[in-house]
């Protein structure tokens, strides 16, 4: 299968070109996703149709001599008017003397444009690149018409980058965040209805690559038994890398995220399970995986804020699911033994989807708003008290402490029983533990439907949450 979706991002990238075609001045963009969202897919999608000169560097993980003598033969098998003098032995010394070379001979008519890929590579191995990258971009780049993209999977260091004190602060002029898909993104390229896009999306999440193998008609548990046929297939090979890039030499942090992936949602329960009993060693952790925007962390809605009542999720839906189930199970997969893994998964699914929902739907309710249907709500979450005695699915509210909760409502994501009247009460039940919810509106997301006298304020189905995200 070709290339699909980004249009979004396709156009803020012609945008960009067509304005350095204006102008004759340069244009920085900060292309940002986590690892295998398709950035680097993207931005070659975007070289083809551009009709212009380019170089495309994806920076390797070697010594800053050998990273520029690479950039160097980049330059060299490029379409850039520099081509054939650097073909021919022309060598820059420098990061700075390199990246000027680069725009030698662009044009208004004819730009040129630069993209480094994975920018966090050169920084490791050499620390003063992005003070290069500054005095290019300020003394060279940013008066020539070239469009410069620089591209980084790692979301803390691509942040930090631009930090106030720090060299390249300022210096962007665009930001370009890469998303995964969304659940409206895959229903529409694998063709699913919106229950089954849901389902799909708690299992390959919104990574395309991953996306693009669900052939046609496939259920879950047939894609299933060819993604976990062996332990080589792309679906078990990619979980592994991404925690492999971004978590590499950070132990503790994965055995926490390992724990968490396992189901553990309290503090108290991922020191047990990871084995990380230092709370010093816990924190920074957490921390190091929330700046890697691996971990999700919420408090109670409409509560006073409890660290105690803290909860934390594997963000990535993809990497939740392979996390509970193949992770653990490669060995398996080795011995040929998908089957038990296959059982597995499909004694473990109604209760993991019941929670693998959950944020997708939060996120789902809170793009609707605001919806005089949800009456002054403008954000979602949830409620919870620290012995679990009550779980609300959803909150909301007009803010982010609010005085008083505008709906509370339930998820019930069961294969054939519909939402009715006796999940309805239970939610009346639920509401009166939720502070200033005593007049809140009823709620209600369901995967089977509702019943006729179901007694919601609102009735939400499969289709109305992919709605929020078209």
């Amino acid at each position: 299968m070709g290339f699909v979706g980004r249009t979004r991002e396709l156009h803020a990238l012609e945008d960009e070109l067509a304005k350095v075609r204006r102008t004759g001045s340069g244009s920085f963009v900060w292309l940002t996703g986590r690892r295998r969202v398709g950035k680097s897919t993207l931005v070659e999608r975007f070289l083809e149709t551009a009709d212009a000169p380019s170089a495309f560097f994806r920076a390797p993980r070697r010594g800053p001599d050998e990273a520029l003598r690479r950039f160097a033969s980049t330059l060299a098998e490029s379409s850039l008017s520099v081509a054939p003098a650097v073909g021919e032995g022309l060598a820059p010394d420098s990061w700075v003397a390199a990246l000027r070379l680069a725009a030698q001979g662009a044009t208004k008519s004819r730009p040129a444009i630069l993209v480094i890929d994975e920018l966090p590579y050169l920084i490791e191995q050499d620390p003063g690149f992005d003070a290069d990258l500054q005095e290019a971009w300020d003394r060279h780049l940013q008066g020539a018409p070239v469009l410069l993209i620089a591209v980084g999977s790692d979301a803390a260091m691509m942040a930090a980058l631009l930090d106030a004190g720090h060299a390249l602060h300022g210096r962007p002029t665009r930001e370009l965040p890469v998303h995964p898909f969304s659940p409206a993104e895959l229903a529409e390229l694998t063709g699913m209805g919106p229950a089954a896009a849901l389902d799909a999306y708690m299992v390959v999440g919104g990574f395309p690559t991953l996306a693009t193998t669900w052939r046609d008609g496939w259920s879950r548990p047939r894609y299933l038994a060819a993604a976990l046929a062996d332990s080589y297939t792309h679906f078990v090979v990619n979980g592994e890398r991404i925690l492999g890039g971004e978590l590499a030499g950070h132990e503790q942090a994965r055995l926490v995220l390992e724990a968490v992936g396992h189901g553990e949602r309290t503090y108290t329960a991922i020191r047990s399970a990871s084995g990380v009993t230092s709370d010093t060693s816990l924190s920074n952790a957490l921390k190091l995986l929330d700046l890697k925007r691996l971990l999700a962390s919420a408090s109670p809605y409409a509560a006073p804020p409890s660290r105690k009542s803290r909860r934390y999720t594997v963000a990535d839906p993809y990497l939740r699911f392979w996390l509970r189930f193949v992770g653990g199970s490669i060995d398996e997969l080795d011995r040929g033994r998908s089957d038990l893994v296959l059982d597995r998964v499909e004694r473990g699914w109604p209760a993991y989807r019941g929670r693998a929902i959950e944020p997708l739907a939060r996120a789902a309710v809170e793009r609707l708003l605001p919806d005089p249907r949800f009456g002054a709500a403008r954000y979602v979450g949830g409620f919870w008290t620290r012995s679990n005695d009550v779980e609300v699915d959803l909150v909301g509210a007009d803010a982010p402490d609010p005085r008083a909760v505008a709906f509370v409502g339930s998820i019930k994501w069961r294969e054939r029983k519909r939402f009715d009247r006796s999940d309805t009460r239970e939610l009346v039940r639920q509401r009166a533990a939720v502070p200033g919810a005593e007049d809140a509106l009823l709620v209600g997301v369901s995967r089977a439907g509702f019943a006729r006298d179901h007694g919601l304020d609102v009735a939400l189905t499969p289709a109305d949450l992919l709605d929020a995200w078209r």
